[in-house]
């Protein structure tokens, strides 16, 4: 997990840093994929036929239409990791799942989203993105007790069927006819829904009737087309106009930065060096997460431990990774010890050191070396909050 999280970054960052010849590699490299004009897609309409697929899900295994063949009903959802609307449905469909289970009732879900498409400011309510190796993690995280598949490589099936948002689902009756298409209730927000359309509808079809409505609106998060990863190359372009900084700091501002009154944010530290192996390695991580999660109630702020007098090199490294947040540097004089109790009394001072702090000034993550990037945004994203408010 950790390898396909970094490597998506490192590919987004060669987009925009690279040579002009690596630079028309990569736009040609999504012009192949992107087959599907998004404008052409249209939601399949009531009274129409299953269309089949073939697609692995979460459990490596291969399903297509015949997979559920036993089923009365069989429903189909779209939807994904990182749409908080999505998540938000998540412990509502596994009881759907598991209420209908003994009653002939299948559902199965489909990501259509292609992960390359998705910018970073779209993943400030989740941990993770939407590939195929994302999905795993959060149908084992989560524990789904349904079929989780991927579409997001070619994305034909999601074009055939036409989710207009994730989540959205379709009904289809014994001999695979769409009865229902729409919403799953009423209200993401958890425990305020009052019309449950999905469970109307499934039992309309078990006791011999015809759902009313059968197509309803949906609100959620926008399909990703491929057609959209050149949004993705344009996000990280405009991050390399944004200025970087560093500031020399003394033990009373390391004092006011763990503190963090007033700020309402949840505040994420990083003490690290440019002569530290591990602090090196992570850094691009932590900085993909600050763009992740800054249009939120959230800030990053680093502590550089280089010597005073290497503050040029410092600078030079933070702007090759577009850090693009808070930077800070030990000023000349100040003693590694008395920065270790300022940081944290707790840690033993080993680089790096990360430690997330609430907006009430409490220590509510921490890790000593390098960090796993996947914890530590499951971490953040739980904290500050994965659904709409």
């Amino acid at each position: 997990m950790k390898k396909s999280l970094y490597l998506l970054g490192a590919l987004a960052f060669t987009a925009c840093t690279s040579t002009q010849e690596n630079t028309e590699e990569t736009t040609t490299e999504i012009a192949e994929v992107a087959v599907i004009d998004s404008k052409t897609v249209k939601t399949l309409e009531i009274g129409s036929q299953a269309p089949d697929f073939k697609l692995m899900g979460v459990d490596d295994k291969e399903y297509t239409l015949e997979s559920f063949e036993d089923a009365d009903l069989l429903a189909v959802l779209f939807t994904c990791n990182h749409c908080p609307t999505a998540q938000a449905y998540e412990s509502r469909v596994k009881k759907y799942v598991s209420d209908y289970k003994d009653k002939g009732v299948q559902l199965v879900a489909i990501s259509p989203n292609a992960d390359k498409a998705v910018l970073f400011n779209e993943l400030g309510y989740t941990d993770v993105n939407d590939s195929f190796e994302d999905m795993q993690y959060r149908a084992k995280d989560q524990n789904f007790n349904f079929p989780y598949l991927y579409d997001g490589a070619t994305q034909e099936i999601t074009a055939k069927y036409g989710p207009i948002a994730t989540p959205h689902v379709f009904l289809f009756d014994k001999d695979r006819k769409l009865q229902y298409v729409g919403r799953i209730d009423d209200d993401e927000h958890i425990g305020k829904e009052k019309v449950l359309n999905l469970r109307i509808a499934t039992d309309a079809l078990l006791t011999g009737n015809t759902p009313d409505p059968a197509v309803t609106k949906t609100f959620g998060c926008s399909i990703k087309w491929m057609e959209k990863a050149k949004n993705k190359a344009k996000e990280i372009e405009d991050w390399s106009k944004e200025p970087v900084s560093l500031e020399k700091a003394n033990l009373a501002k390391l004092g006011e930065v763990m503190a963090n009154k007033g700020t309402g944010n949840y505040r994420l530290v990083n003490v690290w060096a440019t002569w530290c192996g591990p602090c090196v390695a992570e850094f691009q991580g932590l900085t993909e997460s600050y763009k992740m999660y800054r249009e939120r109630n959230f800030e990053f702020v680093t502590v550089s431990n280089d010597e005073a007098d290497n503050y040029d090199n410092t600078l030079k490294f933070l702007k090759k990774k577009l850090a693009t947040d808070t930077n800070y540097i030990l000023e000349e004089g100040v003693n590694k010890y008395d920065m270790i109790e300022a940081i944290d009394p707790e840690w033993q001072g080993a680089l790096p050191y990360t430690v997330l702090i609430s907006p009430e000034g409490e220590k509510v993550y921490s890790q000593m070396g390098e960090i796993d990037i996947l914890e530590l945004r499951k971490a953040i994203a739980d904290n500050i909050g994965r659904y709409f408010d």
